[in-house]
């Protein structure tokens, strides 16, 4: 597939992708057994604990105009020079650390769908407010409907490849769903470094995609390219391109 023939994630696709990434995301947490909750994970400052208190943290700012306020604020402040996202995250983690980890699951199945519900309703007006984000050392303007839509899932997502991982658990991967986020995320990927490319993606999530007239040929799981381009893992040439996650 060429890069003119991968369709944007649209509000609607947006919707029914979140709502089962969500509900992915919730089966596994449940499944963890008391030892795994400890585990590290590739994110070097969280385990396998603080990483869904994030998650739960994200899905509940994303219910409430107040919560959504109060992390930023407090966010903000968090940062101290950093990335404000670096504040919001450690605010989210932070707040949620006294929950035992039965409390941690029942609130996160109880956010789950309410998350989704609510990033589905957001009007098109708000869709289209820009905010200022940093990202790779760059500021960016990005589509308030641009984060609801695309970033929080592909979030959810790669901490559900990240808590697999760091717990030995096999991932659930369909070709309709993970190979939908994978394909916008090479779309995107393409659009950033904007030079030719052949790139074979294996797993159900994979598949085969070129943009321009030869360029550098690129073969690996499909998984493993997402955690290269979200920085989890090395990349050379164009994997060395930046997506966010």
């Amino acid at each position: 597939m060429t890069i003119t023939q991968i369709p944007r994630i649209e509000h609607r696709q947006a919707a029914a992708l979140s709502a089962a990434e969500n509900d992915r995301f919730v089966d596994l947490v449940r499944s963890l057994e008391p030892g795994d909750w400890s585990e590290p994970t590739d994110c070097p400052a969280w385990d396998v604990r603080a990483l869904v208190g994030h998650v739960l943290g994200m899905m509940e700012l994303t219910c409430s105009v107040r919560e959504f306020s109060h992390v930023g604020r407090a966010g903000s402040k968090a940062a101290a020079g950093r990335p404000v996202i670096d504040g919001m995250t450690e605010v989210q983690v932070a707040e949620r650390a006294h929950l035992t980890h039965g409390e941690l699951v029942d609130r996160l199945t109880a956010a789950a769908p309410r998350a989704s519900r609510a990033r589905r309703r957001l009007p098109a007006p708000l869709r289209r407010i820009a905010m200022s984000q940093e990202f790779d050392g760059a500021r960016e303007k990005w589509r308030l409907g641009y984060l609801f839509d695309v970033i929080l899932t592909r979030d959810t997502w790669m901490h559900r490849v990240d808590v697999s991982r760091a717990t030995g658990r096999e991932m659930v991967l369909t070709a309709e769903h993970d190979g939908r986020i994978v394909a916008d995320v090479v779309e995107e990927w393409a659009r950033r470094h904007g030079r030719p490319y052949v790139l074979t993606l294996h797993g159900p999530a994979g598949g085969d995609f070129s943009g321009g007239d030869g360029g550098e040929e690129i073969s690996l799981d499909a998984v493993e390219f997402c955690r290269i381009l979200s920085g989890r893992g090395t990349g050379t040439g164009l994997l060395g391109r930046q997506v966010p996650f």
